[in-house]
């Protein structure tokens, strides 16, 4: 399964200091968690390639309490891409392991 989708970066609450994500639409989210339900692994994490802009990197996309997944956008992507919390981002992500 592959997905592209715009999103917002934003800094998550809980650990502002460090974390800045992108969040996939909730239709996106709603496909994904059927798609891997039997295949999920810790806190319901799913492993993805991840391409924003020339940048591609393997991680895990993690549901939020409502119900979307979360992109971590680690800094050397950020740096890469010119990223920053607030600012417009557009991902593509590989479901792997499906």
């Amino acid at each position: 399964m592959r997905i592209e989708f715009e999103s917002v970066v934003f800094r998550w609450e809980a650990r502002p200091e460090t974390w800045l994500f992108a969040d996939v639409p909730e239709e996106l989210s709603a496909d994904i968690a059927e798609l891997t339900a039997p295949f999920t692994r810790g806190f319901g994490a799913v492993r993805v390639e991840a391409t924003v802009g020339g940048t591609t990197w393997r991680t895990s996309i993690f549901p939020s309490t409502s119900g979307r997944y979360w992109l971590p956008l680690k800094r050397a992507v950020r740096e890469a891409e010119s990223l920053e919390e607030g600012g417009a981002v557009t991902a593509s992500l590989e479901v792997l392991g499906v």
